[in-house]
């Protein structure tokens, strides 16, 4: 697949399990993955191909440290959704302002 960032973003946060992965690195800093492991109720290769996904998204980087890696969140990656709400917010609140005034000249 050809995918933009912000496509591979929106890929990312799709799924349950890897939206509970990065709230989880959200609340406790940085881990590695036998913590996601245990936080997610999932398998131990079903976390690491999640934060696959997660990493390709720029969402989570990983640092090794010894025979392990840990991992955190990339906040920034974020902007490209809150982008995204800002747009349609904007868009949805200017027509629904239109409802609205269409609705009140319809009762009078």
């Amino acid at each position: 697949m050809n995918w933009t960032a912000q496509d591979s973003l929106f890929h990312a946060l799709s799924d349950p399990t890897r939206r509970g992965l990065l709230e989880h690195l959200m609340r406790v800093g940085e881990t590695n993955v036998a913590s996601l492991t245990q936080a997610a109720g999932v398998s131990q290769p079903a976390v690491s191909k999640h934060l696959t996904i997660l990493k390709d998204a720029g969402l989570v980087s990983g640092r090794a440290e010894g025979r392990q890696t840990r991992y955190r969140t990339e906040p920034r990656a974020l902007a490209p959704l809150f982008d995204w709400m800002t747009f349609y917010r904007a868009f949805w609140d200017d027509r629904l302002a239109t409802l609205e005034d269409t609705l009140k000249r319809m009762d009078q």
